[in-house]
């Protein structure tokens, strides 16, 4: 029997269509066998030797006299820094210079790698990194909002194969953002606490939907997932800002990133996907009533025109089992 399901935080509702149903091991993606991945290629503009073809770097790491991590301006940006933030009119319609700010975090100097084939080191110090400049472009006044993704995959947007993430800082925060925070914050006004560690509490405490539990992270397949395999991982401690993330958490953000998209790789043979960070807006700092996290979207299904007509997504796995299939994937 077919089910809505709401989301605790955006109050968003989406359909799990179990009569529509696929197992878990159906969505194993089938991909053509071909050359693996060279370690380097000559004309890649991420690969070390080539640096020429990218802006100079805003921040390295270095491993043996050599970078294994750098930070280059976006130079195929849609936003520009030089721009201003004036908003104006042109008749009814409102419309601004496009200011803002895109780096590219270069993860590491080997073209094949995946954040599920790293070296830990390398996985660490890519979170590291997502802290760093988070921080630093919190300093330039003009921005509101960081937002922290990877692609991964052509279906998923990227037409890169080298490992690497985005940062996008612009200077507004979209309804998409403000949304669950205005409903977050409604919640908190409500009830007196952080809607996302009840939330938290009751995936503990009913455990179906959890895929791995860590002493400092939560990972696990939500109760109103809107495709197959939506993971979210969520701090344990509340904190609200990706800002306040300390060393410690880091190292545990770090094992239980590349646990999870191991998990993928293995379980479901590499399939393309998307992650963002979820943080608050920088003026907006420390507050009680959100929680800052990071969801992975596997791209297995594509939104037709009742999702896109209605905002209402129709799952076809339920994220129970989901979880199951993830739990029960070997990695070591």
């Amino acid at each position: 029997m077919p089910e809505f399901r709401q989301n605790m935080v955006s109050k968003e509702w989406v359909i799990i269509a179990p009569e529509r149903a696929k197992r878990p091991d159906q969505f194993i993606q089938k991909k053509e066998k071909g050359n693996p991945l060279s370690s380097h290629r000559k004309d890649c503009p991420f690969c070390p030797g080539n640096e020429s073809m990218t802006p100079p770097p805003v921040f390295t790491i270095e491993r043996n006299g050599s970078w294994s991590l750098r930070v280059v301006p976006n130079k195929f940006a849609a936003l520009q820094s030089h721009l201003t933030t004036e908003r104006k009119h042109e008749g009814r319609f409102l419309k601004a210079d496009g200011f803002g700010m895109a780096e590219v975090i270069v993860e590491s100097p080997f073209h094949s790698r995946t954040i599920a084939t790293m070296d830990l080191e390398e996985v660490r110090n890519t979170v590291l990194t997502y802290r760093e400049r988070y921080l630093a472009l919190s300093e330039v006044d003009r921005l509101d909002l960081i937002t922290i993704f990877r692609n991964y995959g052509e279906k998923a947007g990227t037409s890169l194969e080298h490992p690497h993430s985005q940062i996008i800082a612009t200077p507004i925060v979209p309804p998409h953002v403000r949304n669950s925070l205005y409903q977050s914050q409604l919640a908190c006004d409500t009830f007196g606490d952080c809607i996302y560690c009840g939330m938290m509490e009751e995936e503990l405490h009913q455990k179906v939907r959890v895929v791995k539990e860590t002493e400092r992270f939560l990972v696990l397949c939500p109760f109103a997932s809107r495709s197959p395999f939506e993971i979210r991982i969520y701090p344990k401690t509340h904190h609200s800002s990706f800002a306040t993330v300390s060393d410690r958490e880091l190292d545990d953000l770090a094992s239980v990133l590349q646990d999870t998209l191991k998990r993928l790789s293995i379980g479901l043979n590499d399939p393309d996907y998307n992650y963002i960070i979820r943080s608050t807006p920088i003026k907006d700092g420390e507050v009680k009533y959100h929680h800052w996290y990071l969801v992975i979207v596997p791209k297995l299904t594509t939104p037709a025109g009742f999702e896109i007509g209605t905002g209402i997504y129709i799952n076809t796995t339920p994220p129970e089992q989901c979880a199951e299939f993830l739990r029960g994937v070997q990695t070591g």
